[in-house]
């Protein structure tokens, strides 16, 4: 309950929180997502009117179902999610009209991914797979030319080792970090953490140019 950690700092307050996170649920199904961020999301989402969103990281579904009612909200677009394993996946997310799941390494799977999309198509990635610094590195660099100007890359988790302790590995944040640097024509969009509790700090990266 709020009133019992009125005293506490955000710091002491993120294991709190981080754990509720890791619990969330979209329909009925395990979706893993922070709730102040899903919020954001949305509110891109509806502004950009993205033609596809692709979602590296998959998990249980509930987040990819949730993507898909936003974009039946807006009546336009499509999902395409990817995961190593597909297996925890209900059947009615893959049967969403929206709906289309690839198996298999991201990076892999880049050319197929490119094959789906529609002429001049505008894109939303999220990134959420396995967070280690190589491979969001990876991902960044294979997909980042998909996405327009003015359009977001999302990557999820920057705040492991960066808010929240003990995470066996140093990743997101510091290839986010790396590629921005590299990259002066993305920019990580901080004002996108104004609900401050945010899993992915840096992690709203938009092409400027």
């Amino acid at each position: 309950m709020i009133e019992n950690y009125l005293g506490v700092t955000v710091k002491q307050l993120l294991p709190v929180w981080q754990q509720r996170s890791f619990q969330t649920t979209y329909q009925g199904i395990l979706a893993i997502k922070n709730p102040c961020d899903a919020w954001v999301y949305q509110e891109i989402i509806w502004e950009e009117k993205p033609d596809v969103i692709i979602e590296i990281g998959v998990h249980s579904g509930g987040g990819s179902l949730m993507l898909a009612h936003i974009l039946d909200n807006i009546g336009h677009g499509k999902y395409i999610g990817i995961d190593i394993d597909l297996r925890k996946v209900p059947q009615r997310v893959k049967d969403h009209p929206r709906v289309k799941l690839l198996e298999g390494d991201a990076c892999q799977l880049y050319d197929t991914v490119v094959s789906m999309l529609p002429e001049n198509a505008r894109v939303l990635i999220i990134e959420d797979s396995s967070h280690t610094y190589e491979n969001t590195l990876n991902i960044l660099n294979k997909y980042h030319n998909l996405i327009s100007v003015g359009d977001y890359f999302i990557v999820e988790d920057g705040i492991c080792n960066h808010g929240l302790d003990g995470y066996p590995h140093v990743g997101v944040y510091e290839a986010i970090t790396d590629f921005t640097t590299a990259n002066t024509n993305f920019v990580s969009v901080r004002d996108m953490e104004s609900f401050l509790l945010t899993s992915n700090p840096k992690g709203f990266i938009k092409r400027t140019s």
